[in-house]
């Protein structure tokens, strides 16, 4: 088979690895791709939401199945177009993917399929924002309505700083159009997981749960980022929690996708808050999480490429799945000036001699190349994982690796999975 991974992050370098261990992989191309991913895969000069040209690529090189890692390309079509030209492509159409791109169009999924989640206003306008805010005192939590590279949301704990938020958002503009509408939502007290499925529409077929970090700084301290670090499996997350998840979320969530005739077939990303009073759904991504993939892939047992196939043709149900009963640990090393203006050039070094060490997978996202040296060319450089046949084994290998690797002003956080370990030695 010929394969086309669509983006150029950690999360698509660890895509490319786990395909390319499939014997039914003939090729793959990565588009665009980074200089870490062209050691494994072919990368291809093509911006991820360059759709048209991604089109004459895959047809011309008669790629036989296309699987897209970003957000963008998928709210802006790209299933859509692929499809009608006869392509196979995992991933939700234009319509479905709007459970992403619009934080008021997922809400309002969520409360006519009954599934539990914050309750929430949408705001129109910075005038009504700040009237709504007069009657909500106390934490809330603030989101632009549409994509923000995972910025776009901040936990407020007064009415004050809730108003400032919202006025950059909504009059600053500081997430462009993404903030024409926002979201008001009640802070729910608990702690966060993440559970991925692959869903073909019909069936829902889940991954191993993950803890992600967002902040940037150890002891969720400074601004919220793409994500500095995962675990998985999450211990949170009990086989009785995972019931109850299938049940109250898994469920209505399929039953609205068939209500709503959404052609699904592609990965759902439950980002949930794990409340006293259950589970509940924070936001609804439309493909695989970044870094959560680089913990949950390296546990997968089963062949990547058979899966995706399965979900592309409506053929889940059939298929088992096989994980691996070990631990994965990831730490994202990020550049200087990350997240607000990450510096690029500066030399990497170590990544070779890191990748080498025993249970450890090093993922390159915001890599380039310049004069035969790898140098940082985005804001998430390296995702490090180690993998263990224990959470301790696996975090020691993480951190070990990453003890190797050095660029100028590299930022990472040192306690990923620490509080994990803590509540798992009691």
């Amino acid at each position: 088979m010929n394969i086309l991974v669509v983006g150029g992050g950690g999360r698509e370098h660890a895509l490319v690895r786990a395909l390319s261990a499939s014997k039914k992989v003939k090729k793959i191309w990565c588009a665009p791709g980074n200089a870490g991913i062209a050691a494994e895969a072919e990368c291809v000069a093509v911006k991820s939401d360059d759709i048209p040209r991604l089109l004459k690529f895959a047809r011309e090189k008669k790629v036989d199945l296309t699987l897209v890692g970003p957000e963008s390309p998928l709210v802006n079509g790209l299933v859509d177009h692929f499809r009608r030209a006869g392509l196979k492509v995992v991933g939700p159409t234009r319509a479905a993917a709007r459970l992403e791109g619009s934080k008021s169009f997922a809400k309002e999924f969520m409360r006519k399929y009954g599934i539990p989640t914050a309750r929430c206003e949408v705001i129109p306008n910075f005038r009504k924002g700040t009237y709504v805010l007069t009657r909500w005192p106390g934490r809330s939590v603030v989101k632009a309505d549409g994509l923000a590279a995972g910025k776009g949301v901040k936990v407020c704990e007064s009415q004050a700083e809730a108003k400032e938020f919202l006025y950059d958002v909504m009059e600053k503009e500081i997430f462009g159009g993404a903030g024409d509408t926002a979201v008001i939502e009640e802070c729910l007290e608990g702690q966060e997981a993440t559970v991925m499925a692959f869903c073909d529409g019909k069936t829902l077929a889940a991954m191993p749960a993950s803890q992600d970090h967002k902040r940037l700084l150890d002891n969720d301290r400074g601004p919220n980022t793409g994500g500095m670090g995962a675990y998985a499996p999450a211990p949170l997350i009990t086989p009785d929690l995972q019931a109850d998840i299938e049940a109250t979320i898994f469920k209505p969530f399929l039953k609205g996708l068939q209500a709503e005739s959404f052609d699904f077939r592609g990965i759902i990303y439950f980002g949930l808050m794990i409340t006293p009073q259950g589970p509940k759904v924070l936001e609804f991504n439309v493909r695989f999480g970044d870094p959560e993939t680089q913990v949950v892939l390296p546990l997968l047992e089963s062949d990547l490429t058979e899966i995706l196939l399965a979900v592309a043709e409506q053929r889940l149900s059939g298929l088992r799945i096989r994980w691996s009963k070990q631990t994965a640990l990831t730490v994202v090393l990020a550049a200087a000036g990350y997240p607000a203006g990450p510096e690029r050039g500066r030399t990497v070094k170590g990544i070779r001699g890191a990748a080498k060490g025993e249970g450890v997978q090093v993922y390159c996202a915001g890599v380039g190349e310049q004069k035969k040296q790898w140098v940082t060319a985005g804001g998430r450089v390296l995702a490090v994982t180690g993998i263990g046949s224990s959470f301790k084994e696996a975090r020691d290998r993480a951190y070990k690796a990453v003890a190797k690797i050095s660029f100028s002003g590299m930022q990472y956080r040192r306690d990923i999975g620490a509080k994990a370990m803590e509540a798992l030695s009691r």
